[in-house]
Order: C-alpha cells, then structure tokens, then sequence
C-alpha cells in the first residue's frame, strides 16, 4: 500500500547552492520536483503520506465449523440458507482475523492493509481516542486495549465525525535516510539553474553537440531515467545505495479473500 502514495511530505533539504536570491516559488517548486524524483528512482519507499481509512471489524474464524458456516436452527431454507454441519441451515460470513485464533478475539483488534508508520488518530462515533486506548502490533494490527471492542459497523455514507462511524488515521512510509537531504539539495539546486534559464547539470535532450569542430556527446535523459539515473554524482550515489536493482517499487502480496479498510474520500 505504500507504493501506492507519493508523499505528501517534502523531504528534507540540504541546499547545495546559495538560494537566498531565488524566489519561495521556486524553491518550492524545486523541491517538490526533488523529492517526487528520487521517491520514483528509490522505489517508492521513503517519506510520509497520511490517509485516513474506514474499516470494518473483522469475525474470528474460530468457529466449531470447519466449512465457515454459521449454525443457525431455524432460518431459511436452501438455497438462501445452506446446510451445515449436524443438519443445520445458516448463512456463509465473511471469516479471517489473520493470527486470531483461540488466543484472543477479533472483537478487539482490526487489521489496517499496509504496515504502517504511525497511528496518529482513532475516531469513533465522531470523537477521537486517547492514544492509550489502543497500540498497534507488528505494524499492523490495531489493537484495542482499553477493555472496549471496536464497533461492528461503520456508516461509511456519514462523515466520521458523525455518530454510528469510526475512523483510523494512519502515516505511511519510511523515514528518509541520512543522504537523501544532500540528494535533494543537488537535484533542487539544478532545477532552480534550469528555471532561471541558466547552464545546470540536469542531462538534456540533446545526445551531441558540435562546437567549432569539436563534438561532444551527452547522455540522453529518458535512458538515464530508465536506468534508474539522474547523471547527477550525489543524487545517484543516494539511489544506487538504496535502490540496486532499480526497482519501480517494493513487492508486495495480494489476498483476494481478504477485505481491506477503505480509504475515505477515494
């Protein structure tokens, strides 16, 4: 899930040249165009993005019926009830609490679909939780820890400050390691020299150039680019470490039998 965000937080900046001269604008700009840069060319890992998800409490799959269905004497009959175990007709349910299983309820934990960085805000019926009032477990499970159970529904056609909703606000992403603020510095700094029309480091389309009899050959940009390069020394040392392989983002596993929260407001 985190692959699927850009970072909504810049990341820091150690300018590699004097930027008292350039506008905010530009500077801005610049570093927005860093960081969206090497966030790509780093496989889409590091930074933060915050988002706010509505999730739903999962049932426990231990149940004394291995087919997941749900003795219920005295419902329909098939086929909108269905037999079970003993003869009984019940109704199929959405079963999967991950690791709950006899050790503990599913009543009070809720799987989020991504590892996540930090909880920053729990809200239910409208009202956000102290922050004690629940942890998170491997990054993960959200685990309710004040002796009350996460509600059963949620009104997802009310805004969670409404009664009858509940809300998880969560940060994805990972920290910036050390070097990426030198990288950015080096990649904004070439920007603002491209932006103010000046000569700057930054490949350009041109592959060759010839100058009173002398040709000089550039790299191309878009196979740079491929390659997983910007041509700038801080700035690919930065990837290189972090990103051998040139990945396009980190893998990740999909479970088609698993529900996930949904994400407010997409």
């Amino acid at each position: 899930m985190p692959g699927d965000f850009e970072p909504l937080d810049l990341w820091p900046v150690n300018w590699q040249c004097d930027v008292m001269s350039a506008s905010p604008a530009v500077t801005g700009r610049a570093a927005v165009f860093a960081t969206e840069l090497l966030w790509s060319l780093t496989g889409r890992r590091f930074g933060f993005t915050s988002v706010k998800l509505r999730p739903c409490r999962e049932y426990s799959t231990d149940t004394p019926y291995p087919d997941a269905w749900l003795s219920w004497p005295g419902t329909m009959m098939p086929p909108l009830g269905a037999t079970g175990t003993g003869g009984y007709y019940g109704f199929f349910f959405s079963a999967g609490c991950g690791s709950c299983r006899s050790g503990c309820s599913c009543a009070e934990q809720v799987r989020l679909p991504a590892p996540v960085h930090t909880v920053t805000e729990v809200r239910v019926d409208g009202s956000p939780l102290v922050s004690g009032a629940y942890r998170v477990d491997d990054n993960r499970q959200l685990v309710r820890v004040d002796g009350l159970t996460w509600p059963v529904s949620n009104n997802l056609s009310f805004s969670d400050t409404a009664a009858g909703t509940w809300s998880v606000t969560a940060q994805y992403g990972e920290s910036v390691p050390g070097g990426g603020a030198d990288a950015m510095g080096e990649v904004a700094c070439e920007y603002i020299r491209a932006a103010a029309g000046e000569d700057c480091r930054l490949p350009r389309g041109v592959t060759q150039l010839a100058r009173q009899g002398v040709t000089i050959t550039m790299p191309d940009l878009g196979d740079m680019l491929d390659k997983g390069r910007t041509g700038l020394r801080l700035a690919d040392l930065f990837i290189a470490a972090w990103n051998p392989g040139h990945l396009r983002q980190r893998a990740r596993v999909y479970s088609v039998d698993r529900g996930t929260a949904r994400r407010a407001g997409t």
